[in-house]
């Protein structure tokens, strides 16, 4: 344990050192002023501050104060030692966060025993405050696992979903990446990006119930077919329903909002505008974009930039203005997460984004 003594008085201080020697397991150290003791303590850490009243520039009232104002000093023991017997000192020094105020005449079996006393009390304080980091700690580390591990099943999971849709994962992958462009571009807090990331990738669970014989067929679906696609998203709802995991929940949100479209006129619930979660609403551009650039067998893969200009067309109408401005500003990081060579342009029948979607 570490105790500063505080003194102006070379004698005093020698005289402190020497009756407070005795106790075991301690440093001592003497400072003429408080001015040098504080100029220490922003690199070291007292456990015990033994300190005079009477010193000239910056007296013992002044230097409690200015200790009590460092962070690690909040708990750590001060000892005012005096001649000085007026109550009114006595209640300024209480004030400032002195510990405790004794006499100058006080023994030196006393003075040891007080000081003995307050250095047991930091220590239990010490050991108490180590072993609430370590566990904190332990229980960061342990939350960072199991947080890891959730994510690798969702990501998992996921991609069984993209394989069974005849895929390979990438169109996750992208879809996410995207997501997590456009949340940031929007200036949405760090932890929720970081959420939208992880959740996004669990949008299209609910294809898991469809039929192979929609979900594979190789030309457009009839409006019959197209109906029973659409019940993917009540689907994937019920498999992410009652969650207890945030994240969970979070993918259950952007499952279930993917499709619905600003103006109202998507599905399932036909929500309009701002009722759509921001998170869907980030959702819908990723998924779209991503889905024009990609090859389907009932149409070939649209040139990045007339992918970008039908989500720009639908602009205000299916999707988000702000959230299309977005993916506008990160244009060019969007370009970098796409496949090479899907900026050339391919002969292609266009087909509406809503039916790739």
């Amino acid at each position: 344990m570490r105790i500063a003594l505080i003194n102006d008085d070379i004698s005093a201080l020698w005289a402190l050192q020497r009756t407070l020697s005795v106790l075991e397991d301690v440093e001592l150290f003497m400072f003429r002023s408080g001015s040098n003791a504080l100029f220490d303590a922003e690199i070291s850490e007292f456990d015990v501050l033994v300190c005079a009243y009477f010193m000239p520039v910056m007296d013992g009232i002044e230097v409690i104060r200015q200790f009590r104002l460092l962070p690690k000093y909040q708990a750590v023991p001060i000892i005012m030692v005096t001649s000085h017997d007026e109550r009114a000192t006595r209640l300024r020094a209480v004030a400032a966060g002195a510990t405790e105020f004794l006499h100058k005449s006080i023994d030196a079996a006393e003075l040891v025993g007080r000081v003995g006393n307050h250095l047991a009390l930091r220590k239990a304080y010490v050991e108490m405050r180590d072993r609430a980091r370590l566990l904190d700690g332990a229980m960061s580390l342990a939350t960072l696992a199991a947080s890891q591990r959730e994510e690798e099943a969702i990501w998992r999971l996921a991609r069984a979903i993209d394989a069974r849709d005849g895929k390979t994962g990438e169109h996750i992958s992208r879809m996410a990446a995207l997501c997590l462009l456009i949340a940031r571009q929007l200036g949405l807090p760090p932890e929720t990006c970081r959420m939208i990331h992880r959740a996004a990738p669990l949008h299209d669970v609910g294809k898991i119930g469809i039929p192979d014989a929609v979900l594979f067929k190789p030309d457009l679906l009839t409006p019959a077919e197209y109906a029973l696609m659409q019940r993917h998203v009540e689907i994937g709802v019920r498999i992410l329903d009652n969650a207890t995991s945030d994240l969970v929940q979070l993918a259950q949100v952007i499952a279930g909002g993917h499709h619905e479209r600003w103006n109202g006129s998507g599905y399932p619930r036909g929500l309009i505008g701002t009722a759509i979660p921001i998170e869907a609403r980030i959702a819908a551009i990723a998924d779209v974009f991503d889905a024009l650039c990609t090859e389907r067998p009932y149409k070939r893969a649209w040139p990045l930039e007339e992918a970008r200009d039908e989500i720009v067309a639908q602009s205000g109408q299916l999707f988000d203005p702000a959230c299309v401005d977005a993916f506008l500003q990160c244009w060019p990081r969007i370009v970098a997460c796409m496949p090479p060579g899907s900026t050339s342009t391919n002969s292609h029948k266009p087909a509406r984004s809503t039916e790739v979607a």
